[in-house]
């Protein structure tokens, strides 16, 4: 070997030991101000009962006749016993709600000719309507609905629903759960980070979970797209919200 072939190894290979140490250094520098960092996941959760401060109570009756002339008044006398027998129970005349009267035309079906071929024939018109009341007296409309009956017995085809529930704060509740469920996260991770011997840093994300209400003590399932209960007078809502933390 040549002295310039010598000299260009040497040369090379001072090159290459001067690179490796320069990595060295720097990344002794970096780990030095960059500690290695690790991910912590958690799920916060907060559930809060509550009862609901306002029902939605709805029921119809009808009345038949041959002809819209004849239903039509005895309707309206229905519709003022049902009134009457509201406001009597306490319910504000502002809380009861009517609405239009829907007509439909009734047929039924004869048999002509020895029984050979049937034939739809005109049976009367029956006029139906609905009655709404909605309130915040929770107690005392979910009472009238239970003795709706005497309205029935009072010869009134009347047809009630159960009382739907609901609650007018559900904005300032799902603040509360939140803030409730992301404290709980951080416990969480804090907690996780301590029995491993590290440190809990900064969040790295959070992502808020579905908004669910159900009965109070239940087995009602959670839903994809969140459970709103509005069958029950008392209820729970929970959330849940996913959190990723820095960790080193």
């Amino acid at each position: 070997m040549n002295i310039g072939t010598t000299l260009r190894v040497a040369s090379t290979a001072a090159i290459a030991v001067a690179v490796i140490a320069s990595a060295w250094i720097l990344g002794g520098a970096w780990r030095s101000t960059h500690p290695h960092m690790q991910k912590i996941s958690v799920t916060g959760l907060a559930q809060r009962d509550f009862t609901s401060d306002l029902i939605v109570w709805r029921a119809s009756f009808s009345r038949k006749a041959m002809s819209m002339k004849e239903a039509y008044p005895i309707l309206r006398q229905d519709v003022e016993r049902v009134r009457a027998y509201l406001v009597d129970k306490g319910v504000p005349a502002s809380n009861i709600v009517f609405s239009a009267v829907n007509i439909t035309q009734e047929y039924r079906t004869v048999q002509i000719g020895n029984g050979e071929r049937t034939q739809d024939v005109f049976d009367g018109v029956r006029l139906e309507q609905h009655v709404t009341v909605e309130s915040p007296d929770v107690d005392r409309i979910e009472n009238v609905s239970r003795q709706i009956s005497e309205l029935i017995d009072a010869g009134i085809e009347l047809n009630s629903q159960p009382p739907q529930y609901f609650y007018t704060k559900l904005a300032e509740l799902k603040l509360d759960l939140l803030a409730r469920a992301s404290k709980d996260g951080r416990d969480r991770a804090e907690k996780i980070a301590e029995q491993a011997g590290g440190r809990l840093g900064s969040l790295l994300q959070a992502d808020m979970g579905i908004f669910q209400i159900t009965a109070q003590n239940s087995n009602e399932d959670y839903s994809w797209g969140g459970a709103f209960n509005t069958a029950s007078k008392r209820k729970t809502a929970s959330i849940t919200v996913r959190m990723d933390f820095f960790s080193n």
